[in-house]
Protein backbone atom coordinates (compact mmCIF):
# COMPACT_ATOMS: atom_id res chain seq x y z
CA UNK A 1 0.00 0.00 0.00
CA UNK A 2 1.45 3.30 -0.97
CA UNK A 3 0.72 6.32 2.01
CA UNK A 4 2.27 9.46 1.92
CA UNK A 5 5.39 9.99 3.85
CA UNK A 6 6.39 12.81 6.47
CA UNK A 7 9.99 14.40 5.08
CA UNK A 8 11.01 15.28 8.04
CA UNK A 9 14.22 13.93 6.70
CA UNK A 10 17.67 16.02 6.47
CA UNK A 11 20.84 14.68 4.89
CA UNK A 12 23.91 16.94 5.21
CA UNK A 13 25.40 18.46 2.09
CA UNK A 14 29.03 17.50 2.99
CA UNK A 15 29.68 13.62 2.03
CA UNK A 16 32.59 13.65 4.59
CA UNK A 17 29.59 14.40 7.40
CA UNK A 18 27.81 10.51 8.38
CA UNK A 19 23.71 10.81 7.03
CA UNK A 20 21.02 9.62 9.20
CA UNK A 21 20.91 6.04 9.35
CA UNK A 22 18.28 5.92 6.35
CA UNK A 23 17.34 1.81 6.54
CA UNK A 24 13.88 3.26 7.91
CA UNK A 25 13.41 5.63 5.23
CA UNK A 26 10.03 5.17 3.39
CA UNK A 27 11.04 7.35 0.16
CA UNK A 28 14.07 4.91 -0.10
CA UNK A 29 11.87 1.86 0.15
CA UNK A 30 9.28 3.70 -2.11
CA UNK A 31 12.68 3.30 -4.27
CA UNK A 32 13.66 -0.29 -3.97
CA UNK A 33 10.19 -1.02 -4.58
CA UNK A 34 7.83 1.21 -6.89
CA UNK A 35 11.29 3.49 -8.70
CA UNK A 36 13.59 0.51 -9.77
CA UNK A 37 15.02 1.86 -12.71
CA UNK A 38 16.21 5.13 -14.05
CA UNK A 39 13.85 5.10 -16.61
CA UNK A 40 11.28 5.01 -14.12
CA UNK A 41 12.52 7.86 -12.10
CA UNK A 42 12.87 10.17 -15.39
CA UNK A 43 9.11 9.32 -15.93
CA UNK A 44 7.88 10.34 -12.63
CA UNK A 45 9.67 13.12 -12.46
CA UNK A 46 8.56 14.29 -15.84
CA UNK A 47 4.73 13.20 -14.89
CA UNK A 48 5.17 15.21 -11.92
CA UNK A 49 6.84 18.44 -12.73
CA UNK A 50 4.27 18.03 -16.30
CA UNK A 51 0.82 16.92 -13.49
CA UNK A 52 -1.42 18.30 -16.76
CA UNK A 53 0.43 16.39 -19.62
CA UNK A 54 -1.94 13.41 -20.91
CA UNK A 55 0.40 12.23 -23.93
CA UNK A 56 1.56 8.78 -25.90
CA UNK A 57 4.32 6.70 -24.88
CA UNK A 58 6.05 8.07 -28.00
CA UNK A 59 5.69 11.36 -26.75
CA UNK A 60 6.83 11.21 -23.37
CA UNK A 61 9.72 9.13 -24.19
CA UNK A 62 11.28 11.93 -26.61
CA UNK A 63 10.48 14.30 -23.69
CA UNK A 64 12.39 12.65 -21.58
CA UNK A 65 15.33 11.37 -23.80
CA UNK A 66 14.15 7.48 -23.96
CA UNK A 67 13.63 5.15 -26.67
CA UNK A 68 9.95 4.10 -26.64
CA UNK A 69 10.95 0.66 -26.23
CA UNK A 70 11.98 1.02 -23.73
CA UNK A 71 10.22 3.62 -21.99
CA UNK A 72 6.76 1.25 -22.75
CA UNK A 73 7.36 -1.44 -20.38
CA UNK A 74 8.23 0.62 -17.81
CA UNK A 75 5.11 2.63 -17.96
CA UNK A 76 2.94 -0.29 -18.28
CA UNK A 77 4.62 -1.24 -14.19
CA UNK A 78 3.85 2.34 -13.15
CA UNK A 79 0.35 2.14 -14.36
CA UNK A 80 0.13 -1.33 -12.78
CA UNK A 81 1.91 0.16 -9.85
CA UNK A 82 -1.13 2.42 -9.66
CA UNK A 83 1.06 5.54 -9.99
CA UNK A 84 0.48 6.56 -13.86
CA UNK A 85 -3.24 5.94 -15.00
CA UNK A 86 -3.13 4.70 -18.78
CA UNK A 87 -6.73 6.53 -20.56
CA UNK A 88 -7.41 6.31 -24.39
CA UNK A 89 -8.15 9.18 -26.85
CA UNK A 90 -9.40 7.32 -29.81
CA UNK A 91 -7.61 4.07 -30.58
CA UNK A 92 -4.38 5.45 -29.04
CA UNK A 93 -3.29 5.20 -25.30
CA UNK A 94 -2.29 7.97 -23.39
CA UNK A 95 -0.75 8.23 -19.72
CA UNK A 96 -0.88 10.51 -17.11
CA UNK A 97 0.15 10.92 -13.48
CA UNK A 98 -2.66 8.73 -11.13
CA UNK A 99 -5.15 10.99 -10.20
CA UNK A 100 -5.02 9.41 -6.55
CA UNK A 101 -3.99 12.60 -3.74
CA UNK A 102 -2.27 10.68 -1.70
CA UNK A 103 -0.03 8.49 -4.19
CA UNK A 104 0.42 11.92 -6.29
CA UNK A 105 1.93 13.20 -2.89
CA UNK A 106 4.16 10.53 -2.88
CA UNK A 107 5.28 10.78 -6.07
CA UNK A 108 6.00 14.87 -5.29
CA UNK A 109 7.17 13.81 -1.91
CA UNK A 110 10.22 11.63 -4.05
CA UNK A 111 10.40 14.48 -6.43
CA UNK A 112 11.40 17.07 -4.18
CA UNK A 113 13.63 14.42 -2.13
CA UNK A 114 15.94 14.19 -4.85
CA UNK A 115 16.51 17.91 -5.10
CA UNK A 116 18.90 17.12 -2.08
CA UNK A 117 22.30 15.78 -3.31
CA UNK A 118 22.48 12.41 -0.80
CA UNK A 119 19.02 11.45 -0.94
CA UNK A 120 20.24 11.00 -4.59
CA UNK A 121 22.97 8.98 -4.08
CA UNK A 122 21.38 7.03 -1.65
CA UNK A 123 18.22 6.03 -4.44
CA UNK A 124 21.08 5.79 -6.64
CA UNK A 125 23.03 3.19 -4.86
CA UNK A 126 19.52 1.50 -4.06
CA UNK A 127 18.68 1.17 -7.75
CA UNK A 128 22.16 -0.13 -8.30
CA UNK A 129 22.22 -3.16 -5.88
CA UNK A 130 18.68 -3.66 -7.26
CA UNK A 131 19.82 -4.13 -10.63
CA UNK A 132 22.51 -6.93 -9.85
Amino acid sequence: MITAVNLNFAYRDDLTTQSRDDTNCPLLDFVKTRVNSFIKWDLLHFLNENRRTVDSVENIARYIGRKTEAVKPELAELVEAGLVEQKRVGDQPVYVLTPDETRRAVVDQFTRACEDRHFRIKAVEYMIRGMR
